[in-house]
This record gives C-alpha cells, structure tokens and sequence, in this order.
C-alpha cells in the first residue's frame, strides 16, 4: 500500500533545516519528562518521534535500554550522529508513531516529545503508545499547549500552509481535558503538569535567522508561498513574539509553555 501523501509531504518538511539546533532548545522539557518518569538504569525506554534524540539521549545517559523511532529517516541520521557523538548507545529506526513497528509491552517506558502530538489520529496514536508499553509501564508526553506561545505559533504556521492541514488540531494535545479523554480509557492514572521552556534570542533578527535556517516549517512556507503572503506571515509572527518577551528591550526572552503528560497502563 502507497504511504499517506500526508506523511509523505511531513517527511519532506522535517527533512528541511537543521532539526537538531531546534531541538537544542527543547532538550530542557525532554530531560525533566524523562527524570519525572523515574527511568533507571537497565530500563527499557522508547523514544516516538525522537527527532534527533532527546529523551532518548538522556534516557540512555541514566543507563536505560534505549530504542527510538521516528517517521522521518533524516532524524533517525541525526539521532544515531549524536548517541555516536555522546558516547550512548541507542537503536534508532524509522516509525510511524500511529503504526510502531515494535511487538505489544515491549517497553517499561513509552515516551514522546513534541512529537507524536503531531500525528493525525490522534487516538490511534495514543492507542500505539500504551499498545507497546508494559502492564504497569509508564506513557510521558510533552505537549505545547494551545494558549501558550507555541500553540499560537504553531496555528500561525499552519494557516498558511497551502490547502490546509489535515486532521484535528494537534495542539489540543495540551489541553488538560483532552488529554483526559483520550488517556483515561488506556491508564489507572494520568498526571499532568503545566511547564515552561525559556527560550532565548538577542533580537528579533536573531529569530528569524534560526527559523529560516533550521525550522523545517518555516522553510518549507517560505519556498511555496508568494513573497508577500511570506512576509505577512513573518510579520505576524513578530508581533506574536514581541507581545510575549519578557524582558523589555531588544532581546526577546520569550516563556513557551507546555503540557507534561505521564499516564500508567494498568497491570494484566
């Protein structure tokens, strides 16, 4: 069967950039997810979604047994370039986090950052992550939340996105309620925190270099949509970011806020 045109189009976009200097930035979320879990060292722990690895990067740093998968091969290079690199060892393969290609209670933790929020079914989805966890094993998720600034950006984006996007709005994904809905039905128990990222730019130039440079989405629009539509959006964009900086002057120090996800499978 020909793989959904849908991912097909999100490999290419993710294949864009570089993923990894975004990720720098998102490593913070993905190591206080990964120490809340409790991972210990002989663990098994499944990274969905990886990107270029950062749950399960330090997942493997705290001597868990790691795997990790992701739709798109070009992450899958850089994750494995960069446990290489940190001296980890972890298996990484490509994956659909709606269809993973892993045998049901492999793992004692199940996790995904930004990630699998994205996929377009999102029950199926969450059905994946418990479906491969162990009975008592834990599912953690981070989730940019809808009224936070990465939620709003997130919408922005979107909206230009010639012909739309497909699917619920993933951003529902850090809405407590939702979580709620779509968890409960698979966990005993579903904690959920609200968290903030700092992120950091001396100035507004400085935000449109890294995203015009290493944001596969952003790339991607600024290729296809007319110069005017992309400017628009650019200055869009700004005004969003200037409206959140908190720091009162040229540099933007910007709160991305995020919804901390860890639900348990119950025991057979």
């Amino acid at each position: 069967m020909d793989e959904d045109p849908t991912k097909q189009i999100t490999k290419l976009v993710w294949s864009l950039g570089n993923y990894e200097a975004i990720a720098r930035r998102t490593m913070p979320a993905a190591m206080q997810l990964v120490d809340a879990a409790g991972v210990a060292e002989g663990d098994e722990v499944l990274d969905v979604a990886t990107g270029s690895g950062n749950v399960a990067i330090h997942a493997a740093q705290r001597g868990a047994v790691v795997k990790a998968c992701d739709l798109t091969p070009a992450m899958i290079d850089l994750a494995r370039a960069r446990a290489e690199r940190e001296g980890v060892r972890i298996e990484a393969v490509e994956g659909d986090a709606e269809d993973l290609p892993y045998e049901d209670g492999s793992f004692d933790h199940v996790f995904s950052t930004f990630g699998a929020m994205f996929a377009p079914r999102p029950e199926v989805a969450a059905a994946e992550l418990f479906r491969v966890t162990r009975p008592g094993g834990l599912v953690g998720m981070a989730n940019w939340a809808p009224d936070g600034l990465f939620g709003h950006q997130t919408r922005l984006l979107q909206s230009y996105a010639p012909g739309g996007v497909p699917g619920p709005d993933p951003m529902m994904w850090g809405d407590p309620d939702v979580v709620a809905e779509r968890l409960g039905p698979l966990a005993t128990e579903v904690e959920v925190t609200r968290l903030s990222a700092v992120h950091e730019y001396e100035s507004w130039d400085a935000v449109r270099e890294d995203y015009e440079t290493n944001l596969g989405p952003a790339i991607a629009l600024r290729n296809v949509l007319d110069p005017d539509a992309y400017e628009e959006m650019m200055g869009r964009l700004r005004d969003l970011y200037t409206a959140a900086n908190r720091s009162g002057g040229e540099r933007f120090v910007l709160d991305a806020e995020y919804l901390q996800v860890i639900a348990r499978k119950p025991q057979a």
